[in-house]
């Protein structure tokens, strides 16, 4: 025996050990993101020359405080929509209704609405010392009953129709949240009384009681006013926080993998022993919770409850937010949520804004025009070609040849922020129909290799030898002789 003929034995190489969990990289990378937030606008605000001033005026410019404390909120609701819809399976066009409901009890609870009542707990200090009458309730009281109240109505409504499934349960969704916008709107006389003021809202709500800062950027606990954004972003950051977390909890238990077996097939899960009616109706529940604690939270971002902002459309949003997200997945939910909402609010009329300042439309335009025939050509290159992926550059080129030429055909003043938003939804769903950041399951099930080419190359191989099937082990054994059968009385081979 040789040296060669030794086997050596390697040691594998060394994994680098990660000091963070797998589980721990999303959230602790948001509340990185959420801490180095609060501190740029904290030094901005209170400490003069603190932050370069290009730095400042670019955050001030794409990252506005108002409009991520108006995505935080959008979060909070596309999480509970993602109970419903990511959890479930159940398909709910309606969702906003739970977000008016949670914004006018927060309307009743914390203003002068009601003003032949003198109500008072733990409310804002201003209320009090001007002794404005109505009811006063704190805060963080007015959190808890919006969510008792919107997981109610989520029972009510959903014990009729929950026995739907599919296109009728959205239809009957639909038309819940149609009817609650409705009511709101109208809701100044409802039977001779007042729900709600009609077209006009209730504003204002009270102030919240909570830790703010003073001119110096000290810290001190006041009531906090509409100016007030900075105090208000950590309030929606603990409030989404504990959201997403109750979610996540509540899907690895019992009731979580209930609400996966109702989703993956109800017939089965029915056959296992999983109560489908119960476990429908903790799901509209749960999630309506979400939807109310996001209506308060949204009434004292925009001082006030006003009906116009409980429209279909929101309903449409927060699916998308879902859908684009991550359906089932909380994390890719709520950065789905974080990404829509700031493209909606802030990246589309900033971009629609530069254009119109610069003068610059005709150029613009016809830029966009050039560019977008190259991509259109490239990708039908690509699909001659039979290159994968080709279908894309032709989505996006067509796109852009649109927006140029509105361009050059309206002028500068032409609004294309619901094509583009409209746009990205179709191109999502065309080539990533899993989302941003997908579920594990769901990622596995919409990228599966279709099941066509392997059931053809099967029913190749049997058409190309049907008699092997025939032979049997006696036959094969003995050198591979056919084995003989019967016809008409006479023995004969196949």
């Amino acid at each position: 025996m040789t040296v060669s003929d030794i086997a050596t034995v390697t040691q594998a190489p060394k994994q680098r050990r990660s000091f963070v969990k797998p589980s721990m990289r999303w959230p602790l990378g948001l509340l990185v993101a959420a801490v180095a937030f609060f501190l740029f606008y904290y030094f901005d605000t209170y400490f003069a020359r603190a932050v370069p001033d290009q730095f400042s005026d670019f955050m001030h410019q794409w990252l506005p405080l108002l409009s991520v404390n108006e995505a935080l909120v959008y979060v909070m609701c596309a999480v509970g929509l993602n109970v419903v819809v990511g959890y479930a399976g159940l398909l709910d066009l309606g969702f906003v209704a739970f977000w008016a409901i949670g914004g006018y009890t927060a309307g009743w609870l914390m203003s002068g609405f009601f003003h032949t009542l003198n109500f008072r707990f733990f409310g804002s200090a201003f209320t009090k010392v001007n002794e404005i009458p109505g009811i006063h309730i704190n805060f963080w009281t007015v959190l808890v009953a919006a969510g008792l109240i919107c997981a109610l109505f989520g029972v009510i409504i959903g014990a009729p129709t929950l026995r739907l499934r599919s296109d009728y349960l959205a239809l009957v969704t639909l038309g819940f949240g149609e009817i609650t916008y409705e009511v709101f709107y109208n809701g100044n006389n409802v039977f001779g009384k007042n729900i709600s003021n009609g077209t006009q809202g209730i504003t204002p709500v009270d102030s919240v009681r909570f830790f703010g800062f003073d001119q110096t950027g000290a810290l001190t606990w006041k009531d906090l006013g509409p100016f007030d954004a900075l105090p208000k972003f950590v309030i929606f950051v603990g409030l989404a926080a504990i959201v997403m977390f109750a979610s996540m909890r509540i899907r690895e238990g019992r009731l979580g993998r209930a609400w996966l077996a109702i989703r993956e097939d109800e017939l089965a899960a029915s056959s296992m022993g999983v109560p489908l009616m119960p476990t429908k109706l903790k799901a509209y529940a749960i999630g309506a919770v979400a939807g109310g604690i996001g209506g308060v939270a949204f009434a004292i971002h925009v001082s006030g409850v006003l009906p116009d902002r409980f429209r279909f459309d929101i309903s449409i949003t927060l699916l998308a937010m879902v859908v684009l997200g991550g359906m089932g997945n909380v994390w890719g939910v709520t950065i789905g949520a974080l990404v829509l909402a700031w493209t909606n609010s802030t990246a589309l009329p900033q971009v629609q804004k530069a254009i119109t300042e610069s003068g610059a439309d005709v150029e613009v335009g016809t830029t966009l025009v050039v560019v977008g025939v190259a991509l259109a050509v490239l990708g039908v290159v690509l699909m001659i070609r039979g290159v994968s992926g080709g279908l894309l550059p032709v989505f996006i080129g067509v796109l852009v040849v649109v927006i140029g030429g509105a361009l050059l055909y309206k002028g500068p003043g032409t609004s294309f922020q619901f094509l583009v938003f409209g746009s990205v939804l179709v191109l999502m769903m065309l080539f990533r129909r899993e989302g941003l950041i997908p579920e594990a399951r769901t990622r596995l099930v919409l990228r599966e290799q279709e099941r066509t080419d392997a059931e053809g190359l099967g029913a190749d191989m049997e058409d190309v030898a049907p008699e092997l099937e025939a032979l049997t082990d006696e036959a094969i054994h003995v050198g591979g002789v056919a084995p003989t059968q019967m016809i008409d009385g006479k023995e004969t081979k196949r």
